[in-house]
């Protein structure tokens, strides 16, 4: 790889990691900083903008301090849906942002169903609350007229260098974009009311936008990468067929699917992966809503300790018990698409234990993972041959293990947590270098672990038929209404 260090700061949902990435010797300092998003009753996720920026300088700062050397550029990852309305001309944010699991604009999304298949084919979205513009709909109905409304990235870069940005991935992400001309789509802006709005120049992602001097010294920003797509680009660059799994507050499985985009037949997403010096990859991409936020969940029961405890606990015994766990908290994504539905817990007896409920909560979001990679299978027509996969969760062996069974796969584990940051610092370094190679920006793959599968293909089939009856009785439940969450 060529250059000196450059720094990736990864804005997630509940907080922000910053790494100094070294060409030669990895990661030379890190640094972190809390985010609280508020979770109000409805459905409802939003967070002061101010916290956002914060944090990144925070956390940028940190790992700046923490490696003891200059770097030569700037990378930022952001959470890609979240929103907020903000003045262009101060900077100032001017309402909340709604984070990516706000289900409040439901009821735009409901009005909008005559037009989903239009959208999802002009797009590759789907009508859903998940995605920006719906919510960016909600602001200008419900909260505000006045400035600008956009994704986080692009009020985060403002801030930084004053330019007037989004990445090409990040603008995938509104259900705004049009999936063959990776431009703005006069059509959904006006089928979502937006059809005015001043909406930001997309650029691609090792595009140097300005600079900023929020870290300390002034530095080139040129990199700009929504989260899931840097975390596929760090994963895949050596093998373009890998798929890639992000376990945090939500599961996100991504594949590759080349140059030209492909519709996805099997209820996942059409996006693009990235758009490098020009030239337009695109991905399939589907989520589950609730991962680690489950294992809060099942923290705040007092079932567990935290995270760290959830292989201990489970491990004191064999299996589940019968039980089974459907943590459809914020409903469920793809490829049922149906925000409105709520999770489940079933099989309870006498006998049962908290080790039984935490491995029924690993079955709950392995075999999610599972319905995504059999979708995204389908629609490249071919089987994945492993799963790669990053993110905090992958620390439980549980789970992982738990994943490679119900895949009848290989797993490999990330030997970085910090997947979104390498992918991100790669895209700064190709900012920052033109003419690098993609594979000579991105570290080798290095997986820490590998899991293989350990039950029979019969076990795993079994195991999952009984997932897929719980979630087929959530998707009957009386009241239980596509129009509810969003256009199917």
């Amino acid at each position: 790889m060529t250059g000196g260090p450059v720094l990736a700061v990864d804005q997630g949902t509940s907080g922000t990691k910053a790494l100094v990435l070294c060409p030669e010797r990895g990661v030379l300092g890190s640094g972190t900083a809390p985010v609280r998003p508020r979770y109000l009753p409805g459905g409802l996720v939003e967070v002061d903008p101010r916290e956002l920026y914060d944090s990144v300088v925070a956390a940028g700062r940190a790992a700046l301090a923490d490696a003891g050397v200059p770097v030569v550029a700037v990378g930022l990852a952001n959470q890609g849906e979240t929103v907020l309305a903000w003045d262009p001309a101060t900077g100032e944010p001017l309402t909340d942002a709604l984070v990516w699991q706000d289900r409040r604009a439901a009821g735009i999304c409901a009005e909008l169903a005559p037009h989903a298949e239009e959208l999802r084919r002009l797009t590759g979205l789907p009508v859903d609350p998940y995605f920006a513009a719906p919510k960016m709909a909600w602001i200008r109905r419900h909260a505000t007229g006045a400035g600008a409304v956009t994704t986080s990235d692009a009020w985060l870069a403002h801030r930084l260098t004053g330019a007037f940005v989004t990445d090409a991935a990040t603008a995938g992400r509104t259900g705004l974009l049009d999936l063959d001309t990776v431009a703005w789509s006069r059509t959904a802006r006006d089928r979502y009311g937006l059809g005015d709005e001043p909406l930001p120049r997309v650029v691609d992602c090792d595009e140097p936008v300005g600079t900023t001097s929020a870290f300390g010294p002034p530095l080139p920003l040129t990199g700009l990468l929504v989260d899931q797509q840097a975390a596929l680009l760090a994963q895949s660059a050596d093998d373009p067929a890998a798929a890639k799994c992000t376990y945090g507050t939500g599961a996100f499985l991504l594949a590759r699917t080349g140059s030209e985009p492909l519709r996805a037949a099997s209820g996942l997403v059409s996006c693009v992966a990235w758009r490098l010096g020009g030239r337009v990859t695109h991905c399939l991409d589907g989520q589950v809503y609730t991962v680690a936020s489950a294992v809060r969940w099942l923290t705040d029961l007092g079932v567990i300790s935290g995270a760290g405890e959830l292989d201990a606990v489970g491990g004191a015994v064999p299996d589940s018990g019968g039980v089974a766990f459907v943590p459809a908290f914020a409903g469920l994504a793809a490829p049922w698409w149906r925000g409105d539905v709520r999770g489940s817990l079933t099989g309870l007896g006498l006998d049962t234990g908290p080790g039984h409920l935490v491995r029924a909560l690993c079955e709950g979001i392995a075999a999610q993972v599972v319905e995504l990679a059999s979708a995204a299978a389908a629609d490249r027509g071919a089987p994945l041959t492993s799963l790669r996969a990053d993110g905090g969760l992958t620390r439980s062996a549980l789970l992982m293990q738990t994943q490679a069974d119900l895949l009848q796969r290989p797993v490999e584990v990330s030997a970085l947590p910090d997947a979104t940051a390498l992918g991100v610092g790669a895209v700064a370094r190709l900012g920052r270098f033109p003419g690098l190679a993609l594979r000579e920006a991105v570290p080798e793959w290095k997986p820490s672990a590998v899991y293989e599968p350990r039950i029979s293909a019969d076990e795993a089939r079994t195991r999952l038929a009984r997932f897929r009856a719980e979630v087929a009785a959530l998707l009957e439940r009386p009241g239980a209404t596509a129009a509810d969450g969003g256009a199917v």
